[in-house]
Formats: structure tokens, sequence, C-alpha cells
């Protein structure tokens, strides 16, 4: 049975961290139907102006942070100890689980060009330990379909396999797809499926969809990817909803308001991280 479109939301320009110019697709007002992702932000922009302040040290718990940038670049620095950079194609994955303080600096590009989201993770888990890990170019499969490539950046795919999420099932599939070309795509008739649209418009299963756009689709067993008069580059996000209560406020998002507090009362007496 083909997947048609469930639920679309278009994203809106708005600003971020230090002023940072960005595109919100996904938040607060849309969670739930889009569960596990709580948040989508896209950035694009030639103009350095626009994200030179980038996002000074902040704390985050109870969810992981998959940024994934097309083009351009981003410095990681955290309370782990870790400063990394990726650039075209690479991506960061943190789990903040207990507690994490990071910072994320966007140096001068032709192009700055890619998404964040936010990923819940289960309440058993959001008070372990965190941590964080850098996808390089290097290991992305790169698969040859028909009219582009799709980049495997984690979970699985017909018989390829990347890295494995430790706490939900992810697909995550960066598809970029040459103009006027048609791509079916095989799914599990009960997972989740989101798809959106980086760059170029798009026909998901004969309905055009705006590009920073997100759609998420009814159960099937297949959806088909129409490109247009552009070439595309659509992010498809497979997974399984997690249906448990969420307690959310700015960085945090745990199951309760006492644990809200709780995590702010931390942040205030420093004992927020572990």
């Amino acid at each position: 049975m083909k997947r048609n479109i469930e639920k679309k939301v278009k994203g809106y320009n708005t600003v971020d961290g230090d002023n940072v110019h960005l595109v919100r697709v996904l938040g607060k007002r849309n969670y739930n139907d889009f569960d596990p992702i709580l948040m989508l932000d896209s950035f694009d922009s030639t103009n350095y102006e626009d994200y030179k302040n980038g996002f000074p040290f902040h704390p985050h718990r109870g969810i992981e942070t998959i940024s994934y940038l097309s083009k351009g670049k981003m410095i990681h620095r955290d309370t782990l100890n870790n400063e990394e950079i990726i650039k075209d194609g690479e991506v960061q994955w943190m789990s903040t689980a207990s507690g994490i303080m990071h910072e994320e600096q966007l140096p001068k590009s032709e192009r700055l060009l890619g998404v964040q989201l936010w990923l819940n993770m289960p309440k058993n888990n959001k008070m372990d330990p965190p941590s964080y890990l850098n996808i390089r170019d290097n290991d992305i499969k790169k698969i040859e379909i028909d009219g582009g490539v799709l980049k495997l950046i984690s979970g699985n795919y017909k018989e390829y396999s990347a890295y494995q999420p430790k706490y939900l099932p992810l697909d995550f599939y960066v598809i970029n797809l040459d103009r006027n070309k048609t791509l079916k795509l095989e799914t599990e008739n009960n997972q989740t499926v989101i798809l959106f649209s980086l760059l170029g418009k798009v026909k998901i299963s004969n309905e055009e969809i705006d590009e920073k756009t997100v759609v998420k689709l009814t159960n099937g067993d297949y959806l088909e990817i129409e490109s247009l008069e552009d070439n595309i580059e659509l992010l498809v996000l497979k997974t399984h909803r997690l249906d448990e209560q969420i307690a959310w406020a700015g960085p945090i998002v745990m199951n309760s308001e006492k644990q809200i507090k709780e995590a702010f009362k931390e942040l205030e007496e420093g004992t927020f991280i572990k």
C-alpha cells in the first residue's frame, strides 16, 4: 500500500542562538504529530551576517541533537571536552541525556545549508551519561539510485547499514535526486516516516511539496518521490513513535514539570553536569 501525506508543515523565518537567522519547521506547536522528532530547524544563507555569532554555550537534557550540514562548517565544543568540526555532508550526533553544555560556532562559508533536529529520548534513558559523535563524510555510505545518490547516515537501507542509534531506531537518509526523476522507496508498514525538503520542490505520492517543508506520511509499505524542474535534496527519517508524556522548557525536555524545575534548579546551583 502506497503512503500518502498525513501532515504537512512549512517552515517560517526566525532567529535563535545569538541572532542566527534560520527556518523553524517543527517545534512545540506540532511535536506530538511528529513524535519522536521534537524540533527541526533549517539553515540556508549566503550572508555571513545571518549566522556569524552562532550558538554560545547553553545546556541540554533529555534529547539527542542531530546536525547535518549539506554545505558549510560547524564547530562544536562541550563539557565532555569535545572540540570537533564538521563540514560539507557531515553529521554531529549528541546524546544530551542527563545534561551537557555546548556551543556551536559557524565559520564563514560560501553557503550555510543544513538542519538540526531534536530526537526525543525514552524516559528511562534521559538521565544516562551524555555522549557525542561525529559522522565523517568518509564514514557515510553513498548508494547509487536511479537518477541520484542516497547517503545513509544512520540505521539501514536494504542490505546496507550505518551508525545504529542507541536509544531509538532511526533510519536517516539524505537523498539527492536529479531533476525529473522518480524514486520508489520501500518502508515497513508500521514505521513513522517523515520527510523534509531541504532543497527544491518535490512531489511526494503525487502531491507537490515546497522547499523547507516537512511531511509525515500515512502507513504503508512504500512511498514515491518525484523531483520536478530542479535537483532536490530530501531528508528521510524512518522511526517509531515514543508516545511518552513530554515536559519541555527551552533546551530541556523531560517527562514532568517536577523534572523541569529540578533541572533549572541544578543549573542555578551548578550541579547540572553529572
